[in-house]
This record gives C-alpha cells, sequence and structure tokens, in this order.
C-alpha cells in the first residue's frame, strides 16, 4: 500500500512538474496495448456480437493485466530495495495524477486567446477535449474549456486520489486503464458503439463516486476562495467569489447535473456553471458528428476569460482539498488495519 507521505511527494512532484514529454508516460504504454488489441479484435470480428464479446475481452485484460503488473513492478522493486520500492511506488503514484497539465493547458488557451490567437487557442484546446476544435469560435473554446477543466478535475485529479486512498497504486493504475479505454474505445459513432459498449460502462461505474465528490469539492472549493478574499480583500485574484456562490454551485449540481447525456459528466460540469454562475452545454461536433447536449447553469455572468481563470483556482483548490481527504483516508487506515 501506498503511505502518506509517498502520496503526498507524488502530488507535489505533480504540482512541480506536470507531464514532461520526454518521461515514459505508463498511460502510452496502455493506449498501445489497446491499439494492438483493437486491431487484433477487427480482423475476426465482423458483425455486432463478436464485436461486443471482443470489447468486453479487450477491457477486462487492460484492466485486469495493469493491474497485476503494477502489483508486480511494486511488489519486485521492493524486494530489491526499500528505496527502489518507494521510488517505483511514488513514481506510479505521480504519473496517475494531471493537475499542473491541466492548468498549463488551460493557461495556455487563455493567453491565446488574449492574444487574439483563436488558431492557437484551439490547438491547445485540442489537447484537453474529444470533440472538433477546428472551427470553434472564441465562446464556444471558453465553453469547453470550462467544461473540460470540470470533468478532468474528476478524472484527472479526484478519482486517482481515491482510488489512491482505497486501493492503493495498482487501483489507481487499473483506473487509468478504464479511463483510457473509454478515451479510445467508447465511443458512441458506427466504428466504436460494439466495440467500446464495455469500456463505457465500466468508466461510467468507476467514475459515479468520484464525479459526486468533484461536485462537492468545487462548492467547498468556493468557500474556501470566499474566505481567502475576506482575509485577504486587497487580493483582485478571488474578488468574484462570494460565499453564496458556494451554495448556489451545490444548487445546480443537484438541479442540472442529471441533464447531461453522461451519468457523471454532468455532475462536476454543473457544480462549476454553478460556481462560475455561467451556463454550459450546447452545440458541439465530435468527428465531424453534430451532438446538442442541455444546457446547464443558469448563466448569470458572462462567459469570458476570467471565468476560465476562476475554474482553474477552483480546480487546484479542489486538487489540494481532495489530497487533504486522501491522506486522512490512509492516515485512518493506517491507524485501524
Amino acid at each position: 500500500m501506498i503511505t502518506p507521505i509517498q502520496t503526498l511527494i507524488a502530488y507535489l512532484l505533480d504540482i512541480a512538474f506536470g507531464d514532461p514529454r520526454w518521461l515514459p508516460h505508463p498511460v502510452v504504454c496502455i493506449g498501445r496495448g489497446i491499439g494492438v488489441l483493437e486491431k487484433m479484435l477487427r480482423s475476426y470480428a465482423k458483425n455486432a456480437l463478436p464485436e461486443k464479446i471482443g470489447g468486453a475481452i479487450i477491457a477486462v485484460v487492460v484492466i485486469a493485466g495493469t493491474y497485476i503488473l503494477s502489483t508486480i513492478f511494486i511488489t519486485v522493486s521492493y524486494r530489491i530495495s526499500d528505496i527502489s520500492g518507494t521510488v517505483v511506488t511514488i513514481f506510479l503514484a505521480y504519473t496517475t495524477l494531471a493537475t499542473r497539465s491541466l492548468g498549463d493547458v488551460a493557461y495556455k488557451i487563455i493567453y491565446s486567446l488574449k492574444e487574439r490567437s483563436i488558431s492557437e487557442a484551439r490547438k491547445n484546446l485540442s489537447m484537453i477535449v474529444g470533440r472538433d476544435t477546428e472551427s470553434l469560435e472564441e465562446k464556444e473554446i471558453l465553453r469547453a474549456s470550462v467544461e473540460s477543466i470540470a470533468e478532468n478535475t474528476s478524472d484527472g485529479i479526484v478519482a486517482p486520489l481515491l482510488y489512491l486512498a482505497v486501493g492503493g497504486v495498482p487501483a489507481a493504475m487499473a483506473y487509468k486503464a478504464v479511463n483510457t479505454l473509454d478515451s479510445m474505445l467508447g465511443y458512441k459513432n458506427e466504428r466504436y458503439i460494439n466495440i467500446g459498449w464495455a469500456s463505457a460502462r465500466i468508466d461510467d461505474i468507476v467514475n459515479f463516486i468520484p464525479a459526486r465528490i468533484t461536485g462537492v469539492l468545487i462548492a467547498a472549493s468556493v468557500f474556501v476562495l470566499s474566505l481567502i478574499r475576506r482575509l485577504k480583500p486587497a487580493s483582485t485574484s478571488f474578488s468574484r467569489f462570494s460565499l453564496p456562490t458556494s451554495h448556489f454551485s451545490l444548487k445546480i449540481m443537484l438541479s442540472d447535473g442529471r441533464k447531461h447525456p453522461s451519468p457523471n459528466a454532468g455532475i462536476p460540469e454543473a457544480a462549476m456553471a454553478g460556481a462560475l454562475g455561467v451556463r454550459l452545454g450546447g452545440e458541439a461536433s465530435y468527428s465531424g458528428i453534430k451532438d446538442f447536449k442541455p444546457y446547464i447553469g443558469e448563466g448569470m455572468n458572462t462567459l469570458d476569460a476570467s471565468k476560465v481563470e476562476d475554474a482553474v483556482r477552483i480546480m487546484y483548490t479542489s486538487s489540494l482539498l481532495m489530497l487533504l481527504f486522501t491522506l486522512s483516508v490512509q492516515i485512518l487506515k493506517g491507524l485501524f488495519i
């Protein structure tokens, strides 16, 4: 099991360095494995039923394989020495987190828009969304950015920390495998509707609790930022936050969170929409196919670059609150188990 100190170090490494492109990343290996298995399946499966069965087998093999290999890797590392075991444990935990990388991309989008470089903003946005970005205008880029920050706060921060707390590094790595499966196979188009059905369902299941924790954390983060504003009234960074917004965030999460076609993505998105006082949802295009998602939030405020900055602040605060929760769970487990 991962210790609280190891979790803290992994979190700080993520905050400090994000995901350097030169660093070998386990998710890349998982993605390559999924690609190979998909290619093998398509060479044999020619109709719906074999595709569904094969898709389920791919999901089980990838998730179980990731869990088992992570466990073996950590176990062997500890048998070599405590130092090597600790290093491997921290490194793998670090690779499951995405706080810094999400924040960096969001700030790149904001900077591009301020510099009036729409093409660069679209390019940066494509790094964190699955929708088509080539023809998006500024308002659509802003909306997609806030939606992605909210959803990825759950997928890239809260969920990995939760699984680190309850199941250690192997569980967090297995979660990343689920996430990767869904991002590669979980589309509802003709190509993936059968092969990806199992991956999509499993992703819905494992993200059910994290998404709802994220919604609460987003509301709690606004409360925290409001307190900071009161303690530092001269600071303009938090001037847009007030205590009632925290309550409104929970209200919108409860009223609008279920409008989203995804059973999970709508929860953090609705909480973020309420926190910022903006309206999310609307038309988006995925692989050339247009899709309309119900509107979320009441749109009291104009969605501009400052709201994306606020969303990033909320994301960072949510990650810190989730870290404290994770460490608390790990400490309690150490005392009673």
